[in-house]
């Protein structure tokens, strides 16, 4: 019997590699996501474990807190009278303190150089010899005194600069000018990421992240032969431990090691998530492919029981088959797998990013994992043909080839199938009902059990829908749209399964795409409704706090109209804490649509708040209303609220108030960003005289109104563009799943065919009867997939209506008419090969066959 099946592998290659093809796309997008991030995790291993080679003990300070009332505790970082403590015990042969924060470096024409959020810059810090172990000069040397800085050589090569050069530098405020002391190599992070690297000298360092005399980190040395848990024991008592962290530099390299597992884990599972759809949409392909081989081989398997060929044995051929191109699938798609880890790295590096280097990494769990799933997911979807090809009666199958499912089978399916869908529906309405982030696991659920539930009822809604658009074909396209839309339905098992690969597909990506327009639209709405402003002023790495001299600069620069920056603040009121905007009064109404509900937005010049509509609810607040406070620095005051307005969740605090007020309770600056309005409204030239009076910082960015509403719409574009991507693979699968299907279809109906040939159908109309039979089984796929996949989108979209003001649910007419479009290309694309087929049967022996 295992000769047999492996001489029908043989015979049906052409059939099989279709099954084939399915299999390895799944295995090889598993595999490949394996094989990379095993590789990228023993790279940022490695490199972190180089990295923390000669750190014997670090220490990491997390800066001040706030206690119980509100009160500042412990120092702002590690103070150079500890490194000097540090540095006096037995076994340390150095001490170096770090201190880092953005710095961007501009090109010639100002623009920043690097991605914007991986722009760092740190102290240089001698340790041995003069030197920084953590750097490799290539030309120069460090910076020695306040006007020198160093940079990467990435950085140098981008902005044309050499030793001697002055470059422009900007951190949080105006931009400065130093002299370039040295170009170096290094392996740090930020460097790797794409973005760049400037080292200052560690006083000018200390003013422009922390405080002078202080550093967040420090990195010790040990002498030859020294122990670093003794070195650790010893330094512990030196530090504060409620505000610091230290561990030895092995400690601190395995941490790192373990953060980055669990980073890329999460990058790994979405990837896995795609591969186990794709591999779930395959086993329909699978399942056709086999259910067509057995049927083919329906009076050669029941020859085999006469003769002597039990059930179990026929069955266990045909799972053999499955085996063998299971196997085969396997092997081919760790190979690919291999191949897509390599590409997977290029593309990113592609963007920018610089990745560490190192061999590609192929784990035994990885060679395990491909091979165990392609065979398993094969053997799976093959166990309900060779279960089937046991229940026939030997006698019954030499007597015909195509036995029907019984009624009995159909009617428990369809039983079972509607059992499922109300369970699915069932729990949809309930995470509608529940809202929040517990209502979207179980709409999650609910989706599974209706997509499950579709797929067992699909052959009972086929007759009703393809029958439903059988009068349109025929009308338009004569006898072959009726025959096709017959043809359609005469298997309705085989045409669920084909039609229930694309609707899996099609469901996700409409769900995915209703969801990121509507949100996207959201977004829109709100700029457009709420923002008045001609521009926005951030930080370019979105990172970070502005300086309070940039609002300042551009209220006295010419052609600026109005200015406010929008400050992060908080206070307390008791031991609750509340989250604060501040504003510039006089000009917030220019910038901001604040809809006030009661009580004036014009009270804020008089000193009193504005609090958002739910926080008042919520805190039981109302116009008049009187809060006893303590700011930052723990200065006690009585607030009165002004006006209860309409929230602006993403563009205010609940709690909105003049930004003098705040700026006189804190000590650091914590502007988010600058709305600025310039005379005569928002256009080229205006947005020139916002850069200009800003000195054309690289480190700031000025958006527009269009920018603003790309922040958010352009980051879902690119979301949705991914999962089209990757759910591409899905349909693909499913293309192969209707060419095999069709062929079946022309295999049971050769003699059929031959005598449509003999009584007058010509060649041209019998392709046109198979492609519209392929038709509209991908579009009776898609429409399924497409329906599901709006009400899947509304019930999500429900449970975050709450948190998104003006939401409203929008249906991408165009984009679902593409999905239509793309449905029926795919039956067209799908039946060259099957309509070819038919045509080309010579009708005399088509009539002749059995």
């Amino acid at each position: 019997m295992f000769r047999t099946a492996l001489r029908n592998v043989l015979a049906h290659k052409a059939r099989l590699l279709m099954t084939v093809l399915a299999v390895t796309l799944g295995v090889a997008f598993v595999s490949g996501t394996l094989v990379f991030t095993d590789t990228l995790k023993k790279s940022l291993s490695g490199q972190s474990a180089k990295d923390y080679a000669g750190v014997a003990v670090s220490v990491t300070s997390y800066g001040q807190s706030l206690n119980d009332q509100g009160e500042k505790e412990g120092e702002p970082g590690l103070s150079q009278a500890t490194l000097d403590k540090v540095k006096a015990l037995p076994g340390v042969a150095s001490v170096s303190g770090r201190v880092t924060g953005f710095a961007g470096v501009g090109d010639e024409n100002g623009k920043l150089i690097g991605s914007g959020w991986s722009n760092q810059g740190a102290n240089y810090t001698p340790v041995k010899d003069g030197k920084d172990p953590r750097y490799t000069f290539v030309q120069g040397a460090g910076p020695a005194k306040a006007g020198e800085i160093a940079l990467d050589r990435a950085t140098a090569d981008a902005g044309k600069y050499k030793v001697g050069d002055t470059v422009r530098v900007a951190t949080n405020g105006p931009v400065k000018e130093y002299s370039l002391a040295g170009v170096f190599t290094t392996e740090d992070g930020a460097v790797q990421a794409g973005g760049s690297l400037v080292l200052f000298e560690t006083k000018v360092a200390q003013e422009l992240y922390l405080k002078p005399g202080y550093f967040q980190e420090m990195s010790v040395g040990a002498k030859d032969g020294a122990s670093a848990d003794k070195l650790l024991s010893d330094i512990k008592p030196l530090v504060d431990d409620k505000h610091t962290e230290a561990q030895t530099g092995a400690a601190l390299a395995a941490k790192q090691a373990k953060d980055i597992e669990k980073g890329l884990g999460q990058m790994g599972t979405m990837l896995l998530v795609f591969a186990g759809i794709s591999l779930f949409v395959g086993i329909f392909l699978i399942y056709n492919t086999f259910t067509m081989l057995v049927t083919q081989r329906t009076k050669e398997l029941a020859l085999l029981r006469a003769v002597g060929a039990n059930r179990g044995q026929v069955m266990r051929s045909v799972l053999a088959e499955a085996l063998v191109v299971g196997a085969v699938s396997a092997v081919i798609g760790l190979i690919s797998g291999v191949g897509l880890a390599v590409a997977i790295r290029s593309v990113i590096g592609s963007f920018g990013a610089k990745l560490p280097g190192g061999d590609l990494v192929i784990a035994p769990a990885t060679i395990v994992a491909a091979l165990v799933i392609g065979v398993l997911v094969t053997t799976i979807a093959a166990v309900l043909p060779a279960w089937r090809t046991g229940r026939i009666a030997p006698v019954a199958a030499m007597g015909s080839a195509h036995l029907p499912a019984t009624a009995k089978s159909l009617v428990m399916r369809n039983v079972i199938g509607s059992i499922i869908s109300v369970l699915g529906v069932g729990l949809v309405g309930l995470g509608v009902s529940t809202g929040g982030d517990a209502g979207r696991m179980t709409i999650g659920a609910g989706a599974f059990f209706m997509l499950i539930g579709m797929i067992v009822l699909l052959p009972l809604l086929s007759k009703p829908v393809i029958g439903a658009v059988r009068p349109l074909l025929q009308k338009v396209f004569g006898i072959p749209g009726k025959l096709a839309s017959q043809n359609a339905v005469r298997n309705p098992r085989r045409t669920a399964v084909t039609a229930a690969s694309l609707a899996i597909g099609l469901t996700l990506v409409t769900t995915l795409s209703v969801l990121g327009i509507t949100v996207g639209k959201v977004v829109d709405r709100m700029s457009t409704e709420k923002l008045k402003a001609d521009y926005k002023v951030s930080m370019a790495s979105d990172m970070g706090y502005l300086d309070r001299s940039v609002a300042e600069t551009l209220t006295k620069a010419p052609g600026i109209k109005a200015v406010s920056p929008q400050t992060a603040g908080f206070f307390m009121v008791g031991d609750d804490f509340r989250s604060a905007s501040g504003v510039n009064p006089a000009a917030i109404g220019q910038l901001l649509n604040i809809e006030a509900v009661s009580g004036s937005v014009d009270s804020l010049g008089k000193g009193e708040v504005l609090v958002a509509e739910k926080t008042a609810k919520s805190k039981k607040l109302a116009v008049g209303s009187e809060l006893k406070v303590k700011y930052e620095d723990g200065k006690q005051d009585t607030l009165k609220v002004g006006a209860v307005y309409k929230d602006m969740e993403g563009l205010l605090s609940p709690y909105v108030l003049d930004d003098k007020i705040l700026a006189q309770h804190t000590e650091e600056s914590a502007v988010r960003e600058v709305y600025v309005n310039v005379e005569g409204g928002a256009s080229k030239a205006g947005h020139q005289k916002v850069v200009d009076a800003l000195g054309k910082n690289p480190a700031i960015k000025v958006a527009t109104q269009e920018d603003m509403r790309n922040e958010m719409g352009g980051m879902i574009n690119t979301m949705l563009n991914i999962m089209y991507g990757l759910l591409g693979m899905a349909l693909i699968i499913s293309v192969l799943g209707v060419v095999n299907t069709l062929a079946m279809s022309v295999f049971e109906r050769t003699q059929e065919i031959g005598m449509l040939r003999a009584i007058g159908l010509d060649r041209g109309r019998v392709k046109n009867m198979i492609r519209l039979e392929a038709v509209v089984i991908s579009l009776f796929g898609a429409t399924l997939g497409i329906a599901i996949g709006v009400f899947l989108a509304w019930a999500v979209g429900t449970t975050m209506a709450k948190s998104m003001p003006n939401y409203e649910l929008i249906l991408p007419w165009d984009r679902i008419g593409i999905f239509l479009l793309l449905a029926a290309v795919v039956g067209v694309l799908a039946a060259m090969w099957p309509a070819r087929s038919a045509a080309r049967l010579n009708m005399l022996t088509a009539i002749k066959t059995e």
